[in-house]
């Protein structure tokens, strides 16, 4: 399938969600790989996982509008960048779906299907006052907005190293069926990084993505 989801951020960045129902082929007719790209893909098992990691590439040569391909690349704590872009760039994908955040500015993006068993690690990435705003109609998908949320920060800032409870902190919000906005942050020693998030329900999926509010 093509492009699920494809729009323009303000003030500027580019959001852009596909869902995978093509196979490994379609994306490597589309695209040639680099050698250190080869290699990594070679690691991957299981066809849907590959099949996510050519489709997040794929979608991201796309946004950018190139002919060519530009390079996908990490730095040396993981962090994705696009070669010759001016660009932040964050990748998430999840049971067949990929999403590709662009922006200017540090920016993070999280997709997850909506499953109970998030139950089970909520104590680890929770503070209490977050625990204490879920409803109880609601809390499923208000854990996943938090997680997410602490995911997408926490590929913000792109350095590892972060406790997602004690230095990833959400501002308590009401959740709000469908989307909604609300603000998070990160407080790490004397380094201190504020984000605005916005999440979306996508059928059975959750979507958050932080954009850094600092200046």
């Amino acid at each position: 399938m093509p492009i699920q989801t494809y729009r323009h951020l303000q003030p500027k960045g580019e959001l852009g969600i596909w869902q995978i129902d093509e196979t490994e082929d379609y994306f490597r007719t589309r695209m040639t790989l680099t050698a250190l790209e080869e290699t990594q893909i070679a690691t991957i098992k299981g066809e849907g996982r590959r099949k996510e990691w050519l489709a997040s590439r794929y979608l991201l040569h796309i946004m950018s509008g190139r002919k060519e391909r530009g390079a996908f690349v990490k730095d040396e704590f993981g962090k994705p960048h696009l070669i010759n872009s001016p660009f932040h760039i964050s990748i998430s994908h999840s049971n067949h779906v990929a999403a590709v955040l662009a922006t200017p500015e540090l920016c993070g993006i999280d997709i997850q299907k909506i499953v109970p068993k998030i139950e089970r690690i909520a104590h680890k990435f929770m503070r209490q006052e977050e625990l204490y705003s879920l409803a109880l109609g609601s809390r499923l998908e208000h854990l996943h907005i938090y997680w997410g949320a602490k995911e997408a920060i926490y590929k913000a800032y792109g350095r590892k190293e972060l406790d997602f409870a004690k230095h990833i902190l959400i501002t308590p919000f009401e959740y709000e069926a469908s989307n909604g906005t609300f603000e998070g942050c990160i407080q790490k020693n004397d380094y201190v990084q504020h984000f605005q998030l916005r999440y979306e329900q996508l059928d059975d999926f959750m979507l958050v993505y932080a954009l850094d509010s600092t200046s």
